[in-house]
């Protein structure tokens, strides 16, 4: 067999594999007495039908056959040969067999780049130490609240006052006849001043009593997110049913036990300056570890390979594809397409890769291994963040070869990631949000 390798790029070859006369006659040959065997012909006893009567019946298939597996075979062994390691789909063209003559291909492939042995240690990293602060702690203590108010109905006689919450009956009208998408609605709860409907309805539903009704007119803007009432006049007739008022709870310790599961305030404040800690945590991981890819991609530079870019472009449409289905919505609701999303979302993808190749080289220069603890270790991880047992996963990934490996090269990849900040020279640095508080409390 003969093999020639053309560079497209340092990531992309032209593999040109010819496989000898005499291979292709011995496949066919074989085939052939392979076929004769089993073969039903009428007029022939099995195994006796000469090959020029199997040629008439089955020559097409059995050339398809000894095709695809010559081809096989032989795109097996060039990639033995020239020792090229291959990265994504091959694109083939083969032609048809000819049982005369070699049989003649081209096939383009991805192969990983050749990035080298990186000098990944003494790297010069920041990292921020964020502190949680008294006002944070009381905005989610206010949107605790929020969750928990009460809408009472109002003991005054009053009109409608913004931030009041009402229940109408409305049906719209356009050009004095009912119009589908306003048609006749009771009960319909909204806040006003929210722009439920529009920010001038709102407007002129102020000043109403319980039990009056009014005709409201307005215009929807033509970019309105309804495109069946954008640019369209309304004329509205309104009655208000009745008027509520938010009623917040005290921040208390009542206020806590409220929440199910807390004794008081106290419990409170420590859980959400925990919670609101681990996603400061996770910002200055995410922080450290930009600084590591860029340090470390600042000094060694290399063509990506398409089919990578592409299969992680892939990964990223599907993710959003679930996001948008988990709302019950779909892209094209959003404005939004596969293509829209692929040339959004590409330099991410890119950058993705990058990373990929860049941690698997530190990992093969490394010679990291994964031991067997750091395995189960991450089948706990998986478990407790989609609250399923820790058996599921294992037998999961266990009856899934290939998922289970692209498993084991994150973990590998965490390890690479750990080793560099080892390695590194760490400045530890005060937000300057938290340098400012610091000096409010040196004043005071």
């Amino acid at each position: 067999m003969q093999v020639t390798v053309k560079d497209v790029s340092t990531v992309k070859k032209i593999l040109s594999i010819e496989v000898p006369e005499k291979d292709v006659v011995r496949e066919l040959d074989n085939a052939y007495k392979t076929l004769k065997k089993k073969a039903k012909i009428k007029g022939f006893r099995p195994g006796k039908a000469p090959r020029s009567v199997l040629e008439r019946y089955y020559k097409q298939d059995v050339h398809n056959d000894v095709a695809s597996k010559l081809l096989q075979d032989s795109f097996i062994a060039a990639l033995q040969e020239t020792e090229l390691s291959i990265v994504g789909q091959p694109q083939l063209d083969p032609p048809s067999l000819d049982e005369k003559g070699p049989y003649k291909y081209e096939a383009t492939i991805d192969v990983k780049p050749e990035i080298g042995e990186l000098d990944f240690k003494g790297l010069k990293l920041q990292k921020n130490l964020y502190q949680v602060s008294d006002e944070e702690v009381d905005t989610q203590l206010k949107l605790l609240q929020k969750n928990l108010a009460k809408r009472e109905p109002i003991t005054d006689k009053r009109p409608v006052r913004e931030n009041d919450f009402v229940s109408i009956d409305y049906e719209g009208f356009k050009d004095g006849q009912p119009f589908v998408e306003t048609q006749k609605t009771k009960n319909f709860t909204m806040k006003v001043g929210a722009g439920s409907i529009l920010k001038e309805f709102d407007e002129q539903i102020i000043g109403m009593q319980p039990g009056a009704s009014r005709e409201i007119q307005v215009k929807f803007p033509e970019d309105y997110f309804n495109d069946k009432l954008a640019n369209h006049e309304i004329t509205f007739q309104t009655t208000v049913n009745e008027i509520r008022e938010e009623k917040l709870p005290e921040i208390d310790d009542e206020f806590g036990k409220q929440l199910g599961q807390y004794d008081n305030l106290d419990e409170v404040k420590k859980a959400i300056t925990a919670n609101l800690m681990q996603g400061y945590d996770k910002r200055a991981e995410h922080e450290l570890n930009e600084q590591i890819f860029e340090a470390l991609i600042a000094k060694t530079e290399f063509e990506l390979p398409e089919s990578m870019v592409e299969y992680e472009l892939e990964g990223i449409i599907e993710e959003a594809e679930r996001s948008f289905a988990y709302y019950n919505k779909s892209m094209e609701e959003a404005g939004l397409s596969k293509e829209k999303l692929a040339e959004q979302y590409r330099g991410t993808a890119e950058k993705q890769v990058r990373r990929h190749l860049i941690l698997s080289q530190i990992v093969e220069q490394e010679k990291l291994t994964l031991a067997d603890e750091e395995l189960e270790k991450g089948f706990e991880e998986i478990a407790a963040n989609v609250n399923q047992p820790a058996e599921q996963i294992r037998s999961y990934y266990q009856q899934n070869s290939d998922k289970l490996e692209i498993f084991k090269h994150t973990l590998l990849e965490k390890d690479a990631i750990k080793l560099i900040i080892e390695k590194s020279t760490i400045e530890n640095v005060v937000p300057e949000r938290e340098q400012s508080d610091q000096k409010q409390e040196d004043l005071q």
